[in-house]
């Protein structure tokens, strides 16, 4: 509980078991809700964020400090049970990684009408048909490879309104060992450089839980000499010398750093909150 608010957090999957709804004494039959899914998982390039959607009764003190992808109100609910799925992390690519692998997308995660997308998987430079990052949530950044110029994955995909992430970084086409960050919830990922891997996007902070918290940050990419740094919001570290990239952080969303010329890492897990007032 926080004051007057009741706040069930799922960090796996279970169930939301409402036995009366419509509390005169509290919030009606409103609740608000962060919906957070499992973050991309990576080859050299960084992971994207899982998909962040939120909504927030109006009448809730943690209104002003909801996320700007926040919804304008929560969803109504009534006397039932609500299955609650909390996505799981991508998982990295395989050790060896073969010519068509690149990081797996990140689960799903849903509550009642409410669905967030997986963040895209993070590519791979070995061939050049998958060094493209992956549509998701967030989308995963491209891996370099010469003379191309390749896009980021595609984020807040399926499109929902407001939009639950944004697009991975591309490559800058000139050296196969720069890779792109995964997108985040409210920023793009990071472009490769010469010598750096691009930087994850940021991801979204609410206050639900009482105290702000920010998730669905987008993976570092790798690179061979300077690392793309993790997106704020559990996103992790790109890595040079295949020793310094970490995954995505656990219940955040986080999408998972890419591993310079190696098999990437496993994206964060999502997380489910739901919120409402139960008493004056």
């Amino acid at each position: 509980t926080s004051g007057d608010y009741k706040i069930h957090t799922f960090t796996s999957s279970s169930n939301f078991v409402v036995s009366s709804a419509g509390n005169p004494a509290g919030s009606g039959d409103k609740v608000s809700y962060v919906v957070v899914a499992g973050g991309g998982g990576s080859q050299e390039a960084g992971g994207g964020g899982g998909g962040f959607r939120e909504g927030t009764v109006p009448t809730d003190p943690y209104a002003p400090a909801k996320s700007p992808l926040a919804a304008p109100d929560g969803i109504t609910i009534t006397a039932q049970t609500y299955p609650i799925t909390v996505g799981a992390g991508g998982a990295r690519s395989p050790n060896p990684a073969g010519p068509t692998d690149w990081g797996s997308p990140g689960g799903t995660s849903t509550f009642s009408t409410i669905t967030s997308a997986g963040g895209g998987g993070g590519g791979r430079f070995v061939n050049s048909n998958y060094n493209y990052g992956r549509p998701g949530g967030s989308g995963g950044g491209a891996a370099g490879y010469p003379g191309r110029n390749d896009p980021g994955g595609t984020g807040n995909t399926p499109p929902v309104s407001p939009p639950q992430g944004n697009n991975g970084g591309p490559n800058n086409g000139g050296h196969p060992s720069f890779a792109g960050g995964g997108g985040g919830a409210t920023a793009v990922g990071g472009t490769s450089a010469p010598n750096k891997g691009g930087d994850g996007g940021a991801g979204a902070a609410s206050s639900i839980t009482g105290s702000a918290v920010t998730r669905s940050g987008g993976g570092g990419g790798g690179c061979n000499t300077g690392v793309g740094a993790g997106g704020a919001g559990g996103g992790g570290t790109g890595d040079g010398p295949r020793s310094d990239a970490t995954e995505g952080s656990t219940n955040t969303g986080g999408g998972a750093g890419g591993t310079w010329n190696s098999y990437g890492h496993n994206g964060g897990s999502g997380i489910v909150i739901i919120r409402y007032k139960y008493q004056n």
